[in-house]
């Protein structure tokens, strides 16, 4: 028994040594993204504003990150595989799950919202198993991906800074923008849609170039 825990101990390190710089910065994508996460949930208990502002600026600083583990990725020239699949990690949880969750702390709790909102994370987790799955073929033999097929999931801290400004000018739950609307016994809030359009625009098959 003694023989294996240390034998598991010494796998677990091994994968820590194996990180590159840009995985860490990676790492710091989904800190931000979970952050974010607590920070909407908390405001669902306290209903204090600031909590809203606290996970938009999360997931702004998420993107950061986002965009920083490329450029040190590509200044150390170490690119991974497992690499690869950290960021698309992270950016499901601070690109999908953070925005639909703050859309509903935001209001957007009826069930068509709930429905959209799903929606908007399944496009996100599918647009980036797509892009996985594609990546060598879009590339063409180089190390870099030439243009993306559908917008990118973190396109949607688009939707971040409208919720930002909903929230800072206190367009709230019954406040919401757009207002609501009920059918059949449920209620929409019609500025959900903004989430189904940015689904939609990522499972596109709109070649966008890669800057």
């Amino acid at each position: 028994m003694m023989h294996s825990d240390i034998t598991s101990k010494k796998k677990r390190f091994s994968m820590i040594r194996e990180f590159h710089l840009a995985d860490w910065v990676t790492l710091a994508n989904s800190v931000c993204g979970t952050s974010a996460l607590f920070s909407i949930m908390t405001y669902l208990q306290v209903r204090n504003v600031k909590h809203i502002l606290y996970a938009c600026s999360l997931i702004l600083a998420a993107l950061f990150f986002d965009i920083l583990d490329g450029r040190v990725a590509r200044w150390r020239q170490k690119t991974s595989v497992m690499g690869r699949e950290l960021d698309s990690l992270a950016d499901v949880i601070s690109f999908g799950v953070a925005p639909a969750l703050i859309g509903y702390g935001c209001g957007m709790q009826g069930l068509y919202d709930r429905i959209i909102l799903v929606f908007f994370v399944a496009c996100g987790v599918s647009r980036l198993a797509r892009y996985n799955v594609t990546a060598e073929t879009l590339s063409q033999g180089s190390d870099k991906v030439k243009y993306f097929e559908g917008t990118p999931v973190p396109v949607s801290i688009f939707l971040i800074l409208i919720l930002a400004l909903a929230a800072w000018s206190g367009a709230l739950h019954e406040n919401l923008w757009l207002g609501e609307i009920s059918l059949a016994g449920f209620t929409l809030h019609p500025l959900v849609f903004i989430f189904a359009i940015s689904g939609s625009l990522m499972i596109s098959r709109i070649r966008i170039p890669k800057l």
